[in-house]
C-alpha cells in the first residue's frame, strides 16, 4: 500500500457530482419499471419497507463514510478490507465487486439496446449496446471530471422526473386534476384489503426487491480517491442519502398508491407511465422510456468507472498485474478500464448466444455480491474502530452515531435479507451460485500463491 501516492488520482469530482452520483446510485431502473412487482406482494405496506430498509442501509453508508473521510483512497472498501481485515478479504472484495459491475454493465448495455428499439424498431439491439458502451468508455477514459459531469446529468433526469411525478400526483390527489375535478384523496392506501393486505408475510416478501433497489449506494465510497475536499463533500452526500430515500422512493410510491388501487398497479405497465397518461400526456410512454434509457446508461457509466478503480486498487495491493496500477496523462486508470470493458464486451456477445437461464444465473451472482460487499463494509468499520485509541476516536471527522449498536443493527438486517434469499425459491439461486463463486475466488487466491507473496511482503516490512 506504500506506493499509493505514486499512483495518485486527480481530485476533480466536485460536490454537485458526488451529490448527484449518490442519488443516481440509489435510484435505479427498478423504481420506474420493477416497483409493480413489489407492490403486488406487499401492497401499500411497501412504503413502510422502503423506509425501514432505507434507514438500515443508511447505517452501512455511515460506516463507509467514517472510513472514507479518514482515508479517502481509490478502491475504497477493497483497500479498507485489505488494510483492516487482511489480504484475502481485500482480494475477495475487490475481485467480486469488479465482477459484479462487469455483470451489471452487460445487462445494462443490453437494456440500452432494448430501450432504443422503442423508437427505432429496425435498429439491431447489439449495435445500440455496442455504441453505448463505446461512448461511455470514451467518457471514462477522458477524465474523472467528465464522468462526473455525465453522471450528474443522468441523475438529474431521474430526479426531475420523480419530482414532477410527485408534484403532479399530489395535485391530482388534492384538486382532482385528470380525474374530472374530483379529488382522489388517499383512501386507496387503506381500502382494498388494508395497509397490509397480504399480512406481515406479504410485506416481508418484498425485503429482497427493496434491498436490491438500493444496490449502488456504496459508489460514494469509490469516488473518495477523486473527490475534491472529501472531508466536506463525502459526509454531505452520505447524510443526504436517507432524505433522498424518503423523497424519491417513499414519496413516489405514496403518490402512486394513493392515486391507484394497489391491486390494479402493474396490470397496465409502469406506474409512472400510468400517472402521466392520466393527465392526457400522449407521449407518457416515450418520456418514461427516455428516463429508463438514461438510468440504464447511468448504471453502465458508473460500472465502467467503478471496475477501472477496483482493478487499479487491486493492482496497488499486488492482487492484479502491476501495469493496471498506472494512470494515463489525464489521471485515469486507462489500462484497468480497457480490461474491464473488454470483459463487458464478451458478456454482451454471450448474452445473445447463451440461453436466458445461463445468463440469469450469472446476473444472480451480482445480487449476492452486493450483500457480501455491504457485509464487508460494516465488518471493516468494526475492525477499523478496534484499531483506534480513545483519543483517536475523539478526533474522528465523521463519527458514526451510537457505535457499535448501529453496525450490529446493519449486520443483523443483512443476515435477515440473506435468510430471505435462501428461503425464497426464486432468489435461492443467487446464494447457490454466489457462495461457490466466493469459494472459487478463495481457491484462486491460494492457487496463484497470493498468500506467499503477502508473507514475503510482511517479512520485508518487518
Amino acid at each position: 500500500m506504500n506506493d499509493h501516492h505514486e499512483h495518485e488520482m486527480e481530485r476533480s469530482l466536485e460536490e454537485r457530482h458526488i451529490q448527484l452520483m449518490a442519488i443516481g446510485g440509489a435510484i435505479g431502473v427498478g423504481l420506474f419499471l420493477g416497483s409493480a412487482t413489489a407492490i403486488k406482494a406487499a401492497g401499500p405496506s411497501l412504503i413502510f419497507m422502503y423506509f425501514v430498509c432505507g434507514f438500515l442501509l443508511f447505517l452501512v453508508m455511515r460506516a463507509l463514510g467514517e472510513m472514507a473521510v479518514e482515508n479517502p483512497i481509490s478502491g475504497s472498501f477493497s483497500a479498507y478490507a485489505y488494510e483492516y481485515m487482511g489480504p484475502l478479504a481485500g482480494y475477495l472484495t475487490g475481485w467480486s465487486y469488479w465482477l459484479m459491475w462487469v455483470i451489471v454493465c452487460m445487462a445494462e448495455t443490453t437494456a440500452v439496446g432494448i430501450y432504443i428499439n422503442f423508437w427505432w424498431t429496425g435498429f439491431p439491439t447489439w449495435a445500440s449496446a455496442l455504441i453505448a458502451l463505446a461512448v461511455l468508455t470514451l467518457v471514462n477514459l477522458t477524465a474523472a471530471k467528465l464522468f462526473g459531469e455525465l453522471e450528474f446529468w443522468f441523475a438529474l433526469i431521474k430526479v426531475v422526473t420523480i419530482i414532477v411525478m410527485i408534484v403532479v400526483g399530489l395535485i391530482m390527489i388534492v384538486t382532482g386534476l385528470g380525474n374530472n375535478g374530483v379529488p382522489i384523496g388517499i383512501s386507496n392506501l387503506w381500502t382494498n384489503g388494508g395497509f397490509m393486505p397480504n399480512g406481515f408475510g406479504g410485506m416481508f416478501s418484498s425485503i429482497i426487491m427493496v434491498t436490491f433497489a438500493f444496490l449502488g449506494m456504496e459508489l460514494i465510497g469509490v469516488t473518495a480517491g477523486e473527490a475534491k475536499d472529501p472531508e466536506k463533500n463525502i459526509p454531505k452526500a452520505i447524510n443526504n442519502v436517507f432524505y433522498r430515500i424518503l423523497i424519491f422512493y417513499v414519496g413516489s410510491l405514496l403518490v402512486i398508491m394513493a392515486i391507484y388501487p394497489w391491486n390494479e398497479i402493474g396490470t397496465q405497465g409502469s406506474p409512472f407511465v400510468l400517472t402521466f397518461s392520466k393527465l392526457g400526456i400522449a407521449a407518457a410512454a416515450g418520456i418514461i422510456n427516455f428516463v429508463v434509457l438514461t438510468a440504464a446508461a447511468s448504471s453502465c457509466n458508473s460500472g465502467i468507472y467503478t471496475t477501472g478503480r477496483m482493478l487499479h486498487s487491486l493492482a496497488l495491493q499486488g492482487k492484479a498485474p502491476k501495469s493496471l496500477a498506472t494512470l494515463s496523462k489525464s489521471g485515469v486508470p486507462a489500462k484497468a478500464i480497457f480490461v474491464s470493458v473488454a470483459c463487458m464486451l464478451i458478456g454482451v456477445i454471450l448474452n445473445y448466444v447463451a440461453p436466458g437461464k445461463a445468463f440469469s444465473m450469472v446476473t444472480s451472482v451480482a445480487t449476492f455480491i452486493g450483500i457480501f460487499v455491504w457485509f464487508i463494509i460494516v465488518s471493516c468499520h468494526l475492525a477499523f474502530r478496534k484499531k483506534l485509541t480513545a483519543e483517536q476516536v475523539k478526533k474522528l471527522k465523521f463519527p458514526v452515531f451510537m457505535y457499535p449498536f448501529t453496525d450490529y443493527a446493519a449486520l443483523a438486517f443483512l443476515v435477515v435479507v440473506l435468510v430471505a434469499m435462501i428461503t425464497t425459491p426464486g432468489e435461492r439461486v443467487s446464494v447457490m451460485v454466489g457462495v461457490p463463486f466466493l469459494l472459487i475466488l478463495t481457491g484462486l487466491y491460494y492457487a496463484t500463491g497470493q498468500h506467499k507473496k503477502e508473507a514475503e511482503k510482511n517479512k520485508k516490512a518487518s
